[in-house]
């Protein structure tokens, strides 16, 4: 079998969401598959850490960069040198006027629910390639249960046509812990304990919200009776919430809300934070929270399960997939709601801690990115 996949998501620095999603299922494809043939087209030259070209994996540098999708890939596919069976993009962007089977990725569904949080040029844009490349696609993988369930909601698409691979996590490398991640919280101006986000800073992820419930949280006259025996030994002691992640869209109010609460010196802004940096940061947090309103998987609440750290997520969408029974849930609309759960856990004394710990992690080994590949793989070879 010949088969063409649209590389540009992985061939993305410092990537995120669908980046992460795209280069990992294409590293696992070369890895897994020596059995057919692949032509991955991109619009620049391959990244280094993309896989090596050998026998049946080469890549295709095709212009012009602009119009890509409409028109560089499509005149190139047109020709047929490759002679492809099928193309596979991991996004919800199908090649145009495509004359071969087309399998698309989608993530989630978010700007159907919030279309007011897109700029109008772009949400046309999205809406206008999605409803192409969903109506010429053969068949349609996505990320859980719960985006398969909004694509037949919203496309009214065959649910038989749709397969779930749910994302992998990148098993994270720790080496000298306690000394690392004092380099880390140093680095970034950390002091003492902290709660982590990591993610991109956007509407969706509800980080108002989070900051909202943090200050009550902080303000709480439950706040000094945390016992000795709990995750926070000290009862005075100032617990910051860290922010990590790059600025996506309409952000601004986030850092108002800091403002307006007085939070300046309690709540901490990272910006990206680099692949060998992430481990020490999340293996010192106290708990990784997403509040998320919506989303399509959540891979860092994998990461941080992976290195036994507590999740307190959403209870919507996708996120009790993830976490399964090993999470502590909280409705994303009710600040006070996520600060009661956020206690709860840095009220978790040692052995209960160790617990949660083991817990988690065996729910994170259900998931990994062979698994994912391997779904992909199938779904591309039953067409």
């Amino acid at each position: 079998m010949i088969i063409g996949i649209d590389g540009n998501e992985a061939n993305e620095k410092n990537r995120v969401g669908i980046g992460q999603f795209a280069f990992n299922v294409l590293s696992g494809l070369e890895k897994i598959d020596s059995k057919n043939n692949y032509f991955i087209y991109l619009k620049e030259p391959p990244l280094k850490d993309l896989p090596k070209e050998r026998a049946g994996w080469q890549y295709k540098v095709v212009g012009p960069k602009k119009f890509w999708t409409q028109l560089g890939l499509p005149l190139k596919l047109f020709s047929q040198k490759e002679k492809l069976d099928i193309f596979y993009s991991p996004s919800h962007y199908a090649p145009r006027f495509s004359s071969m089977p087309t399998i698309i990725s989608i993530m989630d569904l978010w700007h159907h629910r919030h279309p007011e949080q897109f700029d109008k040029k772009d949400l046309y844009q999205l809406l206008n390639w999605e409803k192409y490349s969903v109506k010429n696609s053969s068949r349609i993988v996505t990320i859980s249960e719960f985006t398969k369930s909004e694509i037949v909601n919203f496309y009214n698409y065959p649910e038989e046509r749709i397969t779930v691979a749910y994302p992998g996590y990148t098993k994270l490398k720790i080496e000298n812990e306690k000394l690392k991640i004092e380099e880390i919280k140093r680095k970034f101006g950390i002091k003492g304990n902290y709660l982590l986000y990591l993610g991109t800073l956007q509407p969706k992820k509800n980080l108002v919200g989070l900051i909202e419930a943090f200050n009550l949280l902080v303000t709480s006259n439950q706040w000094p009776v945390i016992s000795n025996q709990s995750q926070i030994t000290n009862r005075q002691s100032p617990i910051a919430l860290v922010i990590a992640g790059k600025k996506g869209w309409l952000y601004e109010e986030i850092f108002r809300k800091v403002k307006e609460l007085r939070l300046e010196e309690r709540v901490i802004f990272t910006d990206f934070v680099a692949d060998e940096e992430k481990p020490y940061l999340l293996a010192g947090a106290k708990c990784f929270v997403l509040p998320s309103f919506y989303e399509g998987f959540g891979i860092p609440v994998l990461e941080a399960m992976s290195l036994g750290v507590p999740v307190a997520v959403s209870n919507t969408s996708s996120l009790p997939e993830v976490a399964g029974k090993a999470g502590f849930y909280f409705s994303p609309e009710k600040p006070e709601e996520i600060a009661d759960c956020l206690l709860k856990v840095l009220k978790l004394s040692s052995s209960e801690l160790a617990a949660v710990s083991e817990e988690v992690k065996k729910q994170a080994e259900k998931f990994s990115w062979e698994k994912c590949t391997r779904k992909v793989l199938e779904t591309i070879e039953s067409v």
